[in-house]
Order: C-alpha cells, then sequence, then structure tokens
C-alpha cells in the first residue's frame, strides 16, 4: 500500500509540474500549434489530385433548426476541373473553406428555391469567392424567376461593405468589378419535363420543377458528366417528376424529414407552451419527403445509391439515425447513407464505383 501511495504521489507531483510548464509556456506552445496548423491548411486545395469525373460534397445538411454539427443546405458538385454549388445556406461557405475547397473557383451557384434556409449564405460566398480569386466578375447565380430578386437585395444589402473592401484592400485584390453576384434566370420547366441550363465541355447540367407547395418555383438538378450522374432533389414531396429525371443516376442527393420524430418535437413545444414554433413543426410535415418515400424515389429511379440530406429533425448522434430512416431500408435495397456536413463522394469517369471520404 506504501509503494503505491508512493507511486500516485510522485504521478501527481509530475503532473503537476507538467501543468506548471504549460502554463509558463502557454504562449510558445500555443504559437507553435497555431504554426503547424497553418501549415497544414493555408493554401490547401482538396480537388488536387482528384480523378477526372463527378465528386459531390456536402457542406451542409441541415435545415432551419439549430444543428451544431450542420450548416444549411449547401452541396459543391465538381465535374472535372469545374466547380459549382446548389444552394448555399448559412454556414456552407465557410464549410468549404474549412474543407479547403477553393471558393474562388466557383463557376456558378444554382438555386433550388427561395426559403430562406437556402439562400441565406449568399453574402458569405459572394464574399469568400470575390477574395478568394480576385474575380473581375460577380458570382454568377442562376435559378428559377424570382432569382433576380434574391441577388439583388444581397447586392443592396452588401453594396456598402463591398466599397470598403475595396478601399482598404486596394482594386487589384478586391476588384469592384467582382464584387456581388448576377442573376441568370431560366424558365420553370414543364411538370415531368427537364430544361437543360447548360451543356458545354460535355457537363450537361438540367434542372426540373418539383413539388414543394405552396413556395413556387421549386427545382431539383441532375448533373451528367463523363458517363456519371448525380441528382440533387431539393426540397420536395414525394415527387415523380424527380423520379423520373433521376432514372438510371448513379447517385440520388434527396432531403428527408422524418414525421415520427418531428411529432415528438412539436409535442415537446407545446408542453412548453411555444405554440408558434409547434404549429411551425406540423406545417413542415406536408412539403417534405420521409426517408421511406427518398428510397421510393431511389428504387423506381434506379439509382445506385442515396444520401439523404437536409435533416429534419437535428439528429444529435449517429446512434440516433437507425431512428430517423425508420423503414427506408425496406423500400431500397442499395446503400443509404444519413449525409453529415464535409463528406465527400466521388464517381469516377466512366466508371461504376462509388467512393467516399471524409472533408471535415
Amino acid at each position: 500500500m506504501k509503494k503505491r501511495s508512493k507511486a500516485l504521489t510522485a504521478l501527481a507531483v509530475i503532473l503537476l509540474f507538467g501543468a506548471a510548464l504549460m502554463y509558463l509556456f502557454q504562449v510558445p506552445i500555443a504559437t507553435a500549434l497555431l504554426e503547424r496548423t497553418l501549415d497544414q491548411r493555408v493554401g490547401r486545395d482538396a480537388t488536387a489530385g482528384l480523378p477526372d469525373g463527378l465528386h459531390v460534397v456536402l457542406c451542409g445538411t441541415g435545415s432551419p433548426f439549430p444543428d451544431p454539427s450542420r450548416a444549411g443546405p449547401c452541396t459543391m458538385v465538381i465535374a472535372g476541373k469545374r466547380i459549382f454549388v446548389v444552394d448555399t445556406g448559412e454556414g456552407g461557405a465557410r464549410n468549404l473553406m474549412l474543407m479547403g475547397l477553393p471558393v474562388g473557383r466557383i463557376e456558378r451557384l444554382f438555386l433550388t428555391h427561395y426559403h430562406s434556409d437556402h439562400i441565406d449564405g449568399l453574402g458569405p460566398m459572394m464574399l469568400l469567392r470575390w477574395a478568394g480569386t480576385p474575380s473581375a466578375s460577380p458570382l454568377p447565380v442562376a435559378g428559377p424567376p424570382g432569382v433576380e430578386a434574391v441577388v439583388a437585395g444581397f447586392n443592396q444589402a452588401h453594396a456598402a461593405d463591398n466599397g470598403y473592401r475595396t478601399a482598404h484592400h486596394g482594386p487589384e485584390i478586391m476588384p469592384p468589378s467582382g464584387a456581388g453576384a448576377i442573376a441568370f434566370p431560366f424558365a420553370v420547366p414543364v411538370a415531368g419535363k427537364g430544361l437543360v441550363i447548360l451543356d458545354d465541355g460535355g457537363l450537361k447540367v438540367t434542372a426540373f420543377r418539383v413539388n414543394h407547395a405552396p413556395i413556387s418555383p421549386a427545382v431539383g438538378y441532375r448533373f451528367d458528366y463523363q458517363g456519371r450522374s448525380v441528382v440533387l432533389s431539393g426540397d420536395t414531396i414525394f415527387s415523380p417528376s424527380l423520379v423520373a429525371a433521376a432514372r438510371g443516376a448513379d447517385l440520388l442527393v434527396h432531403e428527408a424529414i422524418q414525421p415520427v420524430l418531428v411529432k415528438k418535437l412539436t409535442a415537446a413545444f407545446e408542453a412548453r407552451g411555444i405554440k408558434n414554433t409547434a404549429q411551425v413543426t406540423r406545417d413542415i410535415l406536408n412539403y417534405h419527403t420521409t426517408p421511406e418515400q427518398a428510397a421510393d424515389a431511389a428504387r423506381l429511379a434506379g439509382v445506385k445509391a442515396l444520401v439523404l440530406n437536409h435533416i429534419v429533425p437535428p439528429m444529435p448522434m449517429r446512434f440516433a439515425y437507425a431512428a430517423f430512416l425508420g423503414d427506408a431500408h425496406r423500400h431500397y435495397s442499395g446503400p443509404i447513407t444519413v449525409g453529415e456536413d464535409g463528406m465527400m463522394f466521388s464517381l469516377p469517369a466512366r466508371g461504376t464505383t462509388i467512393t467516399e471520404q471524409r472533408l471535415l
């Protein structure tokens, strides 16, 4: 017992001495750690070395509900060397920077609809793209009718800030011509038919109409490149037009809401007298897709893999994913992934494989 007591005392002395050293040398240690972090992250380009093909990066898999692990809806699609983003929820641009993805090279932003959680990250996306190149032209933003008003509003809100940054850093670093965004509207696709909105360099982007009523217009997007294909649903209920657009695709990224769990959220709000929010949680059930319905869409379209995003309600831990998925695996026999911020799915050109890696 005495030997054990002496050993414990010695260990305590060592720990106290170590803590004292850490305190005394806190500044140089912290500085060294920061320098190491900067060396690893600054200038990192996570696209370097990627094989030719399609790559899908989840920069935001959340919703308007606060979730510390998920930014608002945001997906990056890399086609060869070209970079696009679909929707720009709050925190999405920040995540792209943290993942080492070159925001300055974004060729175009596509918006699915104009719910606030899909557009409220436009300001940071415009700024980081402008600063990251530096770009001499604004960020092109494509979307169905209404995109002009959205872009004009953000441009107006950021006009003073744009002027400050050019004045401070100089026009060589922040050229005025590169500030803000410019709208590229396209017609609302006919229900059940796709509308090709980009077709060059072997890449075809097709917009298709979805049902997110009463929100209209609302669209999803299909990317086809080098024999590979990815479909992004946007927000929608189960939609036959989406099934048609996703026919034979390699990967379907589909929004999902689990009613069983949302009803528990509603009950919690009601029990605490938060009636307004309780009503909101009731209402959202009628214009979103359940995991089971998303699985039905994947099966009917014959896609190779399904990824769920726009996760509602927030999932506090991966252990809860089984409850979120419900019976989805009974509806679709292919792989189903509950999307998380930082996931990247790679589809090499003219191949059949889909691989996943984590960038966060």
